[in-house]
């Protein structure tokens, strides 16, 4: 063996002992657990001492002939549509209108990038008591404007949802500004400055540079917001609970109930693969639409 190759694997195994602590900790945590996951989904086991049974494709008609598990489905669905559009849209303006040098910008971004970084449990507490629906200041402010009968919110069947989706935007965006802010600070000013001996304005200028430049970080945030929003339970819980009744409860809350509450541990695997495949393919479909976006731009 050449000194040559002796420095190649010294080096090779430095690198490695770099990643083996967070690999030794993502197979214990994530990746082992995701494979047996697979296994519990074709068999029968509450967690007791009792054997598994092999049940094969038996959790998965089970849960598709659940209207819990359709209507947790549509509503994980309604919250995605609600609340990915509306943070994306709102992150990109706040990044264009806080990539600037005026006094305070600092403040402003860490204003908007604290309730990404702040409990939970905290922000579903206080959220809560403004939606109060008898003398909760939202709709105390909604009565002084005029709206004799505001809603009543996360205790209505038809508001809750739009009550979440309301914190989640406001959670969330800070954080994907912050994404945005990076991607503009990359956009070279000449291009700019040649648009304005062209004569475009401030709108043209976003449309036709600021935009089409951002197409990757705009991918990268589409993606991230998507999967969020299907795997969302911690604020749907400390808020709602799942209800009223069923009104708010996705499939990650329904994922939990049957897997800590009635220890049915085959269904909510089986539903854990469902939430994977329906991610999976949305991903596929927004990678393709990107490649064709791409092309377009």
């Amino acid at each position: 063996m050449t000194a040559k190759q002796k420095r190649k694997i010294r080096d090779n195994a430095i690198g490695y002992s770099f990643i083996l602590p967070n690999l030794i900790g993502y197979s214990i945590f994530v990746f082992l657990p995701v494979c047996f996951s697979f296994i519990l989904s074709i068999m029968k086991w509450d967690a007791s001492q009792a054997p598994m049974e092999f049940v094969g494709l038996q959790n998965f008609t089970q849960i598709f002939g659940d209207k819990l598990f359709r209507g947790a489905f549509m509503h994980t669905v309604s919250y995605a549509l609600m609340t990915v559009l509306p943070t994306l849209v709102l992150s990109l303006l706040l990044a264009v209108l806080l990539n600037s040098k005026i006094k305070g910008i600092p403040f402003y971004r860490a204003s908007f990038f604290f309730p990404y970084i702040t409990s939970t449990v905290a922000i579903g507490a206080v959220w809560n008591m403004l939606f109060q629906p008898e003398f909760g200041p939202i709709n105390e402010f909604l009565k002084f404007i005029g709206i004799a009968d505001p809603p009543k919110w996360v205790v209505d069947v038809d508001w809750a949802m739009v009550a979440v989706a309301i914190v989640t935007v406001w959670k969330y965006m800070g954080y994907y500004m912050i994404v945005y802010l990076a991607a503009l600070q990359g956009i070279s000013g000449d291009l700019y400055e040649a648009a304005s001996l062209d004569g475009a304005d401030s709108i043209q200028k976003f449309r036709y540079i600021t935009v089409p430049m951002l197409t990757p970080t705009t991918f990268f945030v589409l993606i991230m917001l998507t999967i969020q929003c299907f795997k969302v339970f911690d604020l749907v819980y400390c808020m709602t609970g799942g209800g009223p009744g069923n009104a708010t409860k996705t499939i990650v809350n329904y994922i939990y109930e049957k897997a800590f509450i009635n220890w049915e541990l085959g269904p909510a695997s089986a539903g854990a693969i469902v939430l994977f495949a329906v991610v999976l393919v949305i991903t596929l479909i927004q990678f393709s639409g990107e490649k064709k976006w791409s092309k377009d731009m």
